[in-house]
């Protein structure tokens, strides 16, 4: 049986006495999140993610990826083993401080009757 790949969109080509791509085997790559922000918004919206060799080609590959339309204004990609989020599993424990916290919540204002829609 030979070995086919998909790469390229040229469909299954066989990989037999194809010499080895010069450089890093895109596999190694690290994986890089892209966040796009579009030109009626306010905030970055996470849009996908890709593998790139370095930060400047991450950002040249999610410009030709997520703004082929003219959509974004401004991109940001950072690499997913530089995020730290918290756990869904200790979402309770680890949002439980901000309930202790009263002064937060409007109720100590006095908003006024001539003051609309608040």
């Amino acid at each position: 049986m030979t070995d086919l790949t998909a790469e390229g969109g040229h469909g299954a080509v066989p990989l037999e006495g194809v010499p080895a791509a010069p450089g890093p085997v895109k596999h190694d790559w690290p994986l890089y999140e892209v966040f796009v922000r579009g030109k009626r918004g306010l905030n970055h919206v996470h849009v996908g993610s890709l593998h790139a060799a370095d930060d400047r080609m991450a950002l040249h590959h999610a410009r030709d990826l997520y703004t082929r339309r003219n959509e974004g204004v401004s991109i940001w990609v950072v690499r997913a083993a530089d995020i730290t989020a918290s756990s869904p599993d200790e979402k309770d424990p680890f949002f439980a401080p901000s309930g202790d916290k009263v002064y937060r919540h409007p109720t100590f204002y006095d908003i006024p009757e001539d003051v609309p829609h608040i």
